[in-house]
């Protein structure tokens, strides 16, 4: 089953934020988060806020969704209105899930219309769509290119079928090209999705995957290290030695596989799991969470977050339905941030990427640290003596490790 959501503070009915809220919103950057909870099969791996048609039952209903969220659109331009955050045009546009196209496009097109009606879009402005190769066709890329998607964001997670098997996913490896295709015809920007460590995959596996994924020719590629959560039929799977449990080593030696054939193959790392053919191609919604902008998360379990305020809604369809009925917040939770959360937040993230994090935004502590972590090979040092931590590639493996450094007790 999902996680559960964080403690935090009573959020009020009205979605209205506190004062700090409001400092300095005009400098930041403002997206949206759209969450579709529905999913075909629920696969054996996922730990995400999803649910498919049976477990849903009465409420909650896919086909009455997109208009749930059209009203939890219209409470959030009340509530930042009434909480005085200037109205910015969205930055980017995200949805996620779940596998958003399980919708009709016309119903992803309309949640966008209206948030675009409620905030507008900055010229350029970055929308994706995260789907699954075999939840669309052409004509539904069509139509999500026409209503103003610019993206697509797939997910393959391994070319090779034993894999696939393990992670219950639903396409065939022979699907993927296609939706590929159909997706640059209607010319939509291509990033396809990886998972490695998949217990059974062999390093010639991961091999034919990045190969293979390379061979699309996507403007961007992600690829993230399996993780076991608790509670998964993929867990009980390993507990039950039904599969093998996954192993560090080989992770780390899969990662630098990717690395070294994904910039082969002419894409550059941005972040420690994602990759760009170029700059342009980068996720900006994503850059957003790691550069601390603001964001407004829609649908059940979404969270959001501006100037320092996090806030999450109710994470079960028909409860997130039934909040919005009389027009009030969805939100079962919320935090106020205070300065040394943000710091902490701010290099925590930050180091993930590859512009890295000024040397003169740590804390005394942290600047300590900074000539060891050269010593180490950890981070580079011209890099260190121009005023930035950035992460080497042996760096990149020990992200956390560096961190803690960066941030003693």
């Amino acid at each position: 089953m999902p996680s559960a959501l964080p403690l935090g503070l009573p959020a009020p009915a009205d979605g209205v934020l506190p004062e700090q809220a409001r400092e300095g919103a005009a400098q930041r950057n403002f997206g949206l988060y759209v969450h579709i909870p529905f999913c075909a099969v629920r696969c054996g791996y996922c730990d995400f806020n999803t649910y498919t048609a049976t477990e849903l039952g009465g409420g909650g209903s896919q086909d009455q969704y997109a208009g749930t969220v059209h009203q939890e659109l219209a409470l959030a331009g009340q509530a930042l209105d009434a909480s005085g955050v200037p109205r910015r045009p969205l930055s980017t546009v995200f949805f996620g899930g779940g596998t958003p196209t399980l919708l009709p496009a016309e119903d992803l097109a309309g949640i966008l219309s209206a948030a675009v009606a409620q905030w507008g879009l900055v010229e350029g402005a970055e929308v994706t769509t995260e789907a699954n190769p075999d939840s669309v066709t052409e004509e539904s890329l069509r139509i999500l290119a026409a209503a103003g998607f610019t993206r697509v964001s797939f997910g393959m997670q391994s070319a090779v079928p034993h894999v696939l098997k393990v992670l219950d996913r639903t396409h065939s490896p022979e699907r993927v090209p296609q939706a590929v295709e159909w997706a640059r015809r209607a010319g939509l920007k291509v990033s396809l999705d990886l998972i490695y460590g998949t217990p059974g995959e062999s390093l010639e596996d991961w091999r034919h995957t990045l190969t293979t994924a390379l061979s699309y020719g996507p403007d961007h590629i992600s690829a993230y290290a399996l993780i076991i959560e608790d509670g998964t039929k993929l867990a009980g799977r390993i507990r039950r030695g039904e599969v093998p449990p996954i192993d560090d080593d080989d992770h780390a030696e899969k990662y630098a596989l990717a690395d070294e054939l994904l910039t082969a193959g002419g894409l550059r790392w941005y972040e420690v799991s994602n990759w760009a053919r170029t700059p342009a191609d980068e996720c900006r919604h994503n850059l957003a969470y790691w550069r601390g902008d603001d964001w407004w998360g829609a649908g059940p379990g979404a969270h959001s977050h501006v100037g320092g305020v996090r806030w999450w809604n109710v994470k079960h369809p028909r409860a997130y339905a039934a909040a919005l009925t009389p027009g009030t917040s969805p939100a079962a939770g919320r935090e106020v941030l205070n300065d040394h959360d943000r710091y902490v937040e701010d290099v925590l993230l930050r180091v993930r990427l590859r512009e890295g994090l000024g040397i003169d935004r740590l804390e005394p502590a942290g600047r300590q640290a900074v000539a060891g972590l050269i010593a180490d090979g950890l981070i580079e040092g011209a890099d260190a003596i121009r005023g930035r931590v950035r992460l080497t590639g042996s760096g990149r493996l020990m992200a956390d490790a560096v961190v803690r450094r960066l941030l003693p007790d």
